[in-house]
């Protein structure tokens, strides 16, 4: 026996009192008997008169204000008599199931009572059309492809960086960790400071010893300028000379004496 459709197991019929379509969207079918017990001749239950079914109040109001706008077409006995509209408060007022139908879909396309829609329609949501659908599909296509290409990307370089940690750790094994230098780095190293040092300290005892000499050169050039002015400069100078040498000796002998010292001490600083 083929299963039958949800529509037709909650009670579909071709039309409806407007309680009994409000039962049927509120999915209060098996109370139907004792809610129709308690309104008797009433269109409209109470606010707190069912207080476990607060919603039955809600949905009766929902299609009593459709029915007053003229949103929804009305009849009696499923009938819909265009030029003449009965009264909301007749016993006999009837709307048909496909208006009902109709109006849902178009003023409360959430709601999808099961009386009302069978399963496929209540599976698709209203605002998914076709159109909005080949959108989705084309949108999934385009990131299948790309999440592809993103996969085969990432696999190389997974794969290089695999390599750069197997040469990083070979070369960690062969030459160190790069922290400590080898032997021969080491040599090469201490050579070029070793360089370095003869170089600087070459050119420090030159200008030590260019310093010492200078006073020496300076005597070379007096007695150079002496000779420069002839005999006559000459003997004039020796005379000065010999005139001050009395005078001077005790004074020459000093200097003398403190100059050798000071070589002396020049000498030791070098060393």
């Amino acid at each position: 026996m083929p299963k039958k459709s949800s529509c037709l197991t909650f009670g579909a019929k071709t039309y409806y009192r407007p309680i009994e379509a409000t039962i049927r969207w509120c999915g209060l079918l098996r109370f139907e008997l004792h809610i129709l017990k308690a309104l008797g001749q009433r269109a409209l239950p109470e606010v707190r008169e069912f207080p476990r079914w607060p919603l039955l109040r809600l949905n009766a109001e929902r299609i009593f204000d459709a029915l007053t706008h003229g949103e929804l077409p009305c009849g009696k006995a499923g009938l819909v008599q265009a030029s003449q509209r009965p009264s909301l408060d007749d016993p006999d007022l009837t709307v048909r199931h496909v208006d009902l139908k109709v109006w849902m879909s178009h003023y409360y396309p959430s709601e999808r009572p099961s009386f009302l829609f069978d399963d496929i329609e209540r599976a698709l949501h209203p605002a998914v059309s076709l159109d909005a659908l080949n959108v989705l599909l084309a949108d999934r296509e385009a990131t299948k492809v790309q999440l592809a290409e993103l996969s085969q990307l990432h696999a190389v370089l997974q794969a290089q960086h695999e390599a750069l940690v197997k040469d990083h750790a070979r070369h960690v094994v062969e030459g160190g960790d790069g922290r400590e230098a080898s032997l021969r780095s080491e040599s090469t190293y201490l050579n070029i400071i070793g360089g370095l040092l003869t170089l600087l300290l070459g050119k420090q005892i030159a200008v030590r010893h260019r310093v010492l000499v200078l006073p020496q050169h300076g005597c070379r050039s007096e007695r150079t300028a002496r000779a420069s002015r002839g005999p006559a400069g000459t003997e004039r100078a020796n005379a000065v000379e010999q005139a001050g040498t009395g005078t001077a000796a005790s004074g020459g002998i000093a200097l003398r004496n403190r100059r050798s010292l000071q070589l002396q001490s020049h000498r030791l600083q070098l060393q």
